[in-house]
């Protein structure tokens, strides 16, 4: 199963993808919707706080990743398997993406 996703930048400049989701996903429309919802809350916080280095933001979020993973109850390596094999597929859908500029010029 797939999840596609429009991911818009504030430059303008917009990722078609297509996230491979994982057999045991409970609610597609669900994670779309909450992944929307982190993405937007990084560029709110981004609006109101100022810059914040790219490398800060991704820290940021793979620290979130390891606290979640850690919360769910099973045996260690799996729960670590699991994110880490999240994160490779969903660098591989974006590795795969289309890419799209806006269009810039006068008519």
């Amino acid at each position: 199963m797939k999840l596609p996703f429009r991911a818009n930048t504030a430059t303008g400049d917009s990722y078609d993808i297509e996230f491979a989701l994982h057999p045991e996903t409970g609610d597609a429309v669900r994670v779309g919707q909450l992944l929307s919802e982190l993405l937007a809350t990084i560029d709110k916080d981004l609006a109101l706080s100022g810059e914040l280095s790219n490398g800060d933001i991704l820290q940021a979020v793979a620290m979130a990743m390891a606290i979640r993973t850690q919360m769910i109850h099973s045996p260690e390596g799996t729960t670590q398997n699991l994110a880490q094999g999240l994160l490779q597929s969903a660098l591989k859908a974006m590795a795969e993406a289309r890419y799209h500029e806006p269009r810039a010029g006068h008519a």
